[in-house]
């Protein structure tokens, strides 16, 4: 989808907040209401736009601790995938799984209370998931950035 520079100012503002009334956006970006309504819609409708959610602060709902998890696998085939994926997908303390190119074949972001909880959803996956080679676990000291706005005033 090709964006012009008023909807990329309409994406930077929405991801800064999603509460923005149509009006209080369209004033933002120089649109009235209706013109500003039509841009979003069609951004949703192409898949620019995947949702809007709220973001919880994990440490003041009691999930202070961040795992990075990274898994290797002598499987590799599309069955063994749709299980460990359907096994990632179970545990709601994944918050997410990427599939890497290099020695890592996997890793996995997991938000929970302590080092006792991880080692609760450890348990679930390697209960889930059958034919992992190594699973190697970092727990964040401090988080220095975090962000989930893409900047997409730079394509």
């Amino acid at each position: 989808m090709d964006l012009d520079s008023i909807d990329k100012k309409i994406l930077m503002a929405i991801q800064r907040d999603a509460t923005l009334t149509v009006q209080a956006l369209g004033d933002e970006v120089g649109l009235s209401a209706n013109p500003c309504w039509r841009r979003i819609k069609r951004m949703e409708e192409g898949g620019v736009i995947a949702g809007r959610v709220a973001l919880i602060s994990g440490p003041a709902v009691g999930l202070g601790l961040t795992a990075f998890v990274t898994l290797r696998t002598d499987k590799h085939n599309p069955d063994w995938l749709q299980c460990f994926a359907d096994g990632v997908r179970a545990i709601p303390e994944i918050v997410e799984c990427h599939r890497m190119s290099g020695e890592i074949d996997y890793m996995l972001k997991i938000i929970v209370r302590d080092i006792e909880h991880y080692d609760r959803v450890y348990q679930r996956l390697i209960a889930a998931v059958a034919g992992l080679a190594d699973v190697s676990s970092a727990f964040s000291m401090e988080r220095l950035k975090y962000g989930t706005a893409i900047d997409v005033r730079t394509v």
